[in-house]
């Protein structure tokens, strides 16, 4: 049964013996006894399959009539730049979106908690949590609160990803790498400069 189950779904994605494995990080030998009905995948390989076709396990092994895994929504935004390099105010509040850099998927749910934008991160003060490369999913939002990891403007076009501590003094943005220096901004300085909150980090979708 999870034979012919298996290679109609690998069929119907529009995939070969040697794609479906490269997806599953299996070889195309191993593919071909699932559909020879010589083999079984484990648990855990059992798993991906029904992540990479959007059915549950028991509809790969036949234990019910038609696919129930509920398809997740998602809304598309744009990667739109490297968050410490130097980002253009217009880059963020009235970007382009057919000039992105790249895209990303946001859920449904997640779309629906106010605007987000994607930005990728430049630089190491913020490893080992965050690395050059990785992309960080952010809600806009004027404010965060203490200890919040934000994306902050200074100076109108310097753009960075810091965690943000408030004072009755000002406002301080601490890099999570010790090599790096917290920078203070007083009141007055917030005001001049201006040094302002785009809004909060809610995702980091790290790159191997």
């Amino acid at each position: 049964m999870f034979s012919e189950i298996f290679k109609s779904l690998r069929k119907a994605a529009g995939l070969t013996q040697v794609q479906a494995a490269a997806k599953l990080n299996v070889t195309q030998q191993t593919i071909a006894s699932w559909e020879n009905g010589t083999r079984m995948p484990s648990l855990d390989i059992m798993d991906s399959i029904a992540d990479l076709f959007g059915v549950t396990t028991d509809y790969l092994l036949g234990r019910k009539n038609k696919e129930s895994k509920k398809t997740i929504k998602s809304t598309r935004i744009p990667v739109y730049g490297n968050i410490a390099a130097g980002i253009p105010i217009e880059a963020i509040t009235d970007y382009d979106p057919e000039n992105a850099d790249d895209w990303e998927e946001i859920s449904e749910d997640l779309a629906k908690n106010g605007a987000h934008i994607a930005l990728r991160i430049k630089g190491s003060s913020m490893e080992p949590r965050m690395r050059t490369g990785d992309v960080v999913i952010i809600r806009v939002q004027p404010d965060v609160e203490n200890g919040e990891i934000a994306a902050v403007r200074v100076n109108g076009d310097e753009v960075t990803c810091k965690k943000v501590n408030k004072t009755n003094e000002g406002l301080m943005l601490v890099p999570l790498n010790p090599d790096y220096e917290t920078k203070f901004f007083s009141a007055a300085q917030i005001e001049e400069l201006p040094v302002t909150i785009i809004g909060k980090v809610v995702e980091l979708r790290a790159k191997f």
